[in-house]
């Protein structure tokens, strides 16, 4: 590993116009990380990835890199990129558990944070490093969100979002697990102790349904349930996904490692949705494509089909047939997901556009003063580092309004004491 990280970083033209550097959604300064790598400065590297991503360890696991940082890449052009994501690891890998962030004097104001996912750890490590005391109110057991229940292990090791909880207690970060907000718990009462802003960031977790006849029988799942726990399902041996992006790949791939014979994903586009190489490793799993079929209604055998026909250009223009059936044990519905709705129905002032995400304006602030939110329950299910990249704004914004409240208080404090 070491060997092929240092040859790869040994590859980098050190571009004047770093195009990899434009690829990459947070703007990672990977040029400048390269450098100091190969000048034997990796505590210098891995301080530039962290200052710059908290969730830099994660990124360079998961994120999409064919499309960002390495399809970027100048020496892509004609030949091989170079592999940034292999040098990312390493770095920040390296790095992480020996490093000591640096916070400021405690300044005695209380943020609360509603999910653990990565807007919510990205806005934990800005506010606690500005001096604020942070509590995180996780709904689950384990921190992490999509990044723990909904990214595989094979793809994402748990062990690393270990790590990041106990960085996160390192640097004062209390973290309540378990405790859902909208239930025993609401924002009222967070206001009321004390909390000088609010942030929410409790991703997508409502499955999109299909809409069809029989996806209430027992053998019918949804992928986002499915991927939270694998372990709590018996799906027989022979498995239809319906879905064709990167979670039912997720869906299929984990299917696979659990027992299953057989897995089929099945959608009405003519390709995937997913990136090529989360379908190449499906398909090297075993998992088996279907194109063109529109799923009618699902039933205890199996998912009943229409086959698709559609012009040149792809535009569909008929079905093809009578419906009929493909025998399944199990059928998992994984097509999209949409944000819950506990917090909506118990806090006045917040708004949810027509999908239920809540409205932001563009510093993330919602409709409810001193109330941020960023990640996917604004923007719907995006990336890992879209999201950690929209909360970095979002976290100056926080600071920037607590800050006009405090001068703000400081003044009519003034103004009563001349009065």
């Amino acid at each position: 590993m070491a060997i092929h990280v240092i040859d790869e970083a040994n590859r980098c033209l050190n571009c004047k116009k770093p195009l990899c550097r434009e690829g990459c959604p947070i703007n990672t300064p990977i040029p400048q990380m390269i450098q100091a790598f190969k000048n034997n400065k990796l505590n210098d590297a891995g301080e530039m990835l962290f200052e710059n991503n908290p969730l830099s360890v994660v990124c360079s696991l998961v994120c999409d890199h064919d499309k960002q940082c390495e399809g970027h890449c100048i020496l892509g052009k004609k030949g091989m990129p170079v592999h940034i994501s292999s040098i990312e690891n390493y770095i920040s890998d390296s790095y992480f558990d020996k490093m000591a962030i640096k916070c400021a004097p405690a300044n005695g104001r209380k943020v609360a944070i509603i999910g653990s996912g990565p807007a919510g750890i990205t806005i934990a490590f800005y506010l606690a490093k500005m001096g604020y005391e942070i509590t995180i109110f996780e709904s689950r057991e384990k921190i992490g969100g999509v990044m723990q229940y909904g990214i595989p292990e094979f793809r994402l090791p748990k062990s690393i979002l270990d790590r990041y909880r106990k960085k996160l207690v390192q640097v004062g970060v209390k973290i309540r697990p378990n405790a859902t907000i909208g239930g025993a718990l609401e924002i009222e009462e967070l206001l009321r102790d004390g909390y000088k802003s609010i942030f929410i960031g409790t991703g997508v977790w409502r499955p999109k349904k299909l809409g069809i006849k029989g996806e209430s029988l027992g053998n019918v799942h949804f992928g986002i349930d499915y991927l939270v726990n694998p372990e709590a399902f018996d799906l027989g041996e022979k498995i239809a996904v319906i879905g064709l992006g990167n979670a039912a790949m997720d869906v299929a791939r984990t299917a696979l490692r659990h027992g299953a014979k057989q897995v089929t994903l099945y959608g009405r586009g003519q390709k995937p949705a997913a990136n090529e190489h989360e379908v190449a490793y499906a398909k090297l799993d075993g998992a088996v494509f279907e194109f063109n079929k529109e799923i009618q209604e699902i039933t205890d055998r199996g998912p009943v089909f229409k086959d698709v026909i559609r012009d040149e250009e792809g535009k569909f223009l008929r079905y093809a047939g009578d419906a009929y059936l493909e025998k399944a044990d199990s059928v998992i519905i994984s097509i999209s997901q949409g944000p819950k709705n506990k917090l909506l129905l118990t806090t006045s002032g917040l708004e949810a556009s027509s999908s239920g995400l809540l409205v932001t304006d563009e510093s993330g602030e919602t409709t409810r003063k001193g109330v941020f939110a960023a990640g996917d329950v604004v923007r719907g299910a995006k990336t890992v580092v879209e999201a950690a990249a929209y909360s970095k704004q979002v976290a100056l914004a926080m600071h920037q309004y607590m800050e006009e409240q405090c001068e703000a208080e400081d003044r009519m404090i003034e103004q009563e004491q001349m009065e």
